[in-house]
């Protein structure tokens, strides 16, 4: 498959080590890469964007095939993998780097994170508003690689071990019709 067929969705879900496992497990995705988006500082370090003040969030950029696996779709398993509705926050993971955002490459995706954020909040999917901002992509950066695949490498962790592995768990039940065929 040639990268003009693959498309590009980026979204902040709290910490980049969980998004990153739970989307490399989906049908249809061809890549996922931790990195930072949304801040004014060029070029940040996981550092400077954990102080809170790069305004950058922790996101995964994921490439997925539109043949095998829509953009809703996607978002249909972002609603689901974590809380959308608590600002600057997932679990203990505090600040605005673990906010919940949809950063959007085209207007189609605009539409789109629009209309499933409104449906998914009439559902009732969660008790409290949903206030994941959807905001246009800025600039991107790749976060350092030792962050990349962590949660692969690194399973017995203790961050991976106490958060990120019951959230993978949890989807891969949820979620068992999208997953990936075992290789």
């Amino acid at each position: 498959m040639s990268e003009s067929n693959t498309q590009l969705a980026t979204l902040g879900a709290g910490c980049f080590w969980c998004v990153e496992a739970i989307f490399q497990r989906l049908k249809g995705v061809v890549h996922v890469e931790s990195g930072y988006t949304g801040g004014q500082l060029a070029n940040p370090t996981y550092e400077m964007v954990c102080s809170g003040a790069t305004g950058h969030a922790e996101v995964a950029r994921i490439e997925f095939d539109p043949l095998e696996i829509s953009y809703e779709e996607i978002l249909n398993v972002f609603w689901h993998i974590h809380d959308p509705t608590t600002p600057n926050r997932q679990g203990a993971d505090i600040g605005t780097q673990y906010r919940s955002a949809i950063f959007y490459h085209d207007e189609q995706q605009r539409q789109i994170a629009r209309e499933s954020k409104a449906s998914t909040d009439e559902a009732g999917l969660w008790d409290d508003p949903i206030v994941t901002e959807i905001t246009p992509l800025s600039d991107y950066y790749t976060a350092e690689a030792y962050h990349q695949n962590y949660f692969n490498t690194h399973p017995n962790q203790g961050y991976c071990s106490a958060v990120v592995g019951p959230k993978v768990v949890k989807f891969m039940k949820q979620f068992s019709h999208l997953l990936k065929d075992p290789a």
